[in-house]
């Protein structure tokens, strides 16, 4: 079955309990469909780049699945009609990722952080050769 990666936000008036409830209603989607849940991490209450219907700030929600594509069609839907729900994407990965993604892990476990950066060029000082 594909993988998907799938991401929306809730509105910020929800609390936590409501937001994982929210998220355990479109993952018994999947799961009733013969999908399989690999990892869902909720990275909380985070500022919006615009205003979305009245709202500056929204619950933000990772589920990757392995699916078929009538789940992920059908949870998509009702992310479309439920009114707690701002915003959502689905993309389709070739792969499930391994460990926390990026923004859960903010960078901390990265060592390679020059990796794929060019050199550095050093810089001669400048000497007053011409007046």
């Amino acid at each position: 079955m594909p993988y998907y990666e799938t991401v929306f936000i809730a509105r910020q008036d929800l609390t936590d309990k409501q937001v994982q409830e929210l998220t355990d209603q479109f993952s018994k989607i999947i799961t009733d469909q013969s999908g399989k849940i690999h990892k869902v991490e909720q990275w909380g209450l985070r500022n919006l780049a615009y205003r979305i219907k009245k709202n500056r700030k929204g619950h933000y929600v990772l589920i990757e699945t392995d699916t078929p594509a009538p789940a992920v069609i059908e949870m998509e839907r009702q992310m479309r009609l439920h009114e707690d729900v701002l915003r959502y994407l689905t993309i389709r990965e070739k792969e499930l990722s391994k460990g926390p993604s990026i923004v859960v892990d903010k960078g901390g476990s990265r060592d390679d952080d020059d990796a794929g950066k060019p050199p550095r060029r050093e810089t001669k000082p400048r000497t007053e050769e011409a007046a």
